[in-house]
């Protein structure tokens, strides 16, 4: 399968064909769907980045072993590994890995217990290409523009992903909330105002 890159008359994210690419900007695309893994790996080539995949979690964190990376867009429901089990893996090897998720259901309950674990960014699907490609141009210019907050309780790699918080609000961390000016997950964009979910019609 291949995708034909945007003219610029046709991207307004401005991404042109052919485009140099950024060896600088390498981003891991993990899904196990091969053809969204292929068709959101050539959007992203398209788009000017460097993009290697993954067919599942576990795959990707093999990959993660092996190579530096500057941003992650992961499928959740996999096998083997799920996205959250990723990110999860990702936190507890205290890897600054900024992160987008694309799935056909969020995962709100499994958030809602373990805060840390969010994503920069999260793409509904189906998702079009421009939210794609604006999501990843987010992420990585707020990820150089600011650090990210995160502090989990000192028990949380003890919880199991399925356990219904196991806590009250008198025992959630002081940052926990806490997004520094990278978290796109629910905040404004330079392309307007956008909800913790992106989903394209």
């Amino acid at each position: 399968m291949t995708v034909e890159c945007l003219s610029p008359a046709e991207d307004n994210l401005g991404t042109t064909a052919p485009r140099r690419l950024d060896l600088r900007q390498r981003i891991l695309v993990v899904d196990d769907e091969r053809l969204i893994l292929r068709l959101n790996s050539n959007i992203l080539k398209c788009a000017g980045y460097q993009a290697d995949i993954a067919e599942d979690g576990a795959a990707a964190w093999d990959a993660l072993q092996l190579n530096r990376y500057d941003l992650m867009v992961t499928d959740n429901d996999m096998p083997k590994v799920s996205g959250m089990e990723l990110l999860r893996k990702i936190f507890a090897a205290s890897m600054a890995l900024p992160t987008i998720m694309v799935t056909g259901k969020f995962p709100a309950k499994e958030f809602a217990c373990n805060p840390w674990l969010r994503p920069d960014a999260t793409l509904l699907k189906p998702y079009t290409v421009h939210e794609l490609v604006g999501a990843v141009k987010n992420v990585l210019q707020a990820t150089f523009a600011a650090p990210d907050l995160k502090a989990p309780p000192p028990d949380w790699q003890s919880r199991p992903l399925s356990n219904p918080c196991g806590r009250n609000d008198a025992s959630r961390p002081p940052h926990e909330s806490q997004r520094a000016a990278r978290g796109v997950h629910a905040a404004s964009t330079s392309h307007g105002a956008r909800t913790s979910h992106i989903e394209a019609a």
